[in-house]
């Protein structure tokens, strides 16, 4: 009898340990699937990015969003602006693409990491256009919010830099 008195008592300590851990797996269940849902969303704007579908891209900016771009320019808290850049990018750099695309997600951010390629075909913020290939590394950080809407941009890279070596280019 009191070893079956131990078996309950034991059986009802495990059941409580079980309890509690299912929560904290769900909590992180939970995490993991906003990270994801995060992901598939900036996977989805640079897939629309290289369609050349610019709306598509910018579709889950929440109201209030800002572009910090990559800080050589004011941040820009006009979606139409951003969209503007964009489009002037777009048909700046032919064949501009992506590639070895990573994506990284860690709480509200996602970083999205790649090799960027195209061809300097038509002038750009004041830098003559080359005819010549361009390639860089870029990092786009994207912060999100609970509804899972981007609400800052950031990039990382010197566009400045990168226009200056595709002059230099032979």
């Amino acid at each position: 009898m009191l070893l079956y008195a131990i078996a309950i008592v034991m059986a009802s300590c495990n059941n409580e340990k079980k309890d509690g851990g299912d929560k904290k797996e769900n909590t992180m269940s939970a995490a993991e699937t906003k990270q994801e849902r995060n992901k598939k969303t900036i996977a989805a704007s640079m897939e629309a990015f290289a369609k050349r579908d610019v709306d598509g891209m910018v579709k889950d900016a929440a109201p209030g969003y800002i572009d910090y771009g990559d800080e050589t320019t004011p941040p820009s808290s006009n979606l139409d602006s951003t969209k503007a850049f964009i489009k002037m990018l777009l048909n700046s750099i032919g064949n501009y693409k992506a590639s070895n695309a990573q994506l990284i997600a860690d709480g509200d951010y996602v970083f999205y990491y790649a090799d960027w390629t195209g061809t300097f075909k038509n002038d750009l913020m004041g830098f003559k256009a080359t005819g010549k290939p361009i390639k860089y590394k870029d990092c786009d950080i994207f912060k999100f919010n609970e509804d899972g809407k981007i609400t800052e941009h950031h990039s990382i890279q010197n566009m400045g830099a990168l226009f200056t070596a595709s002059a230099m280019m032979k």
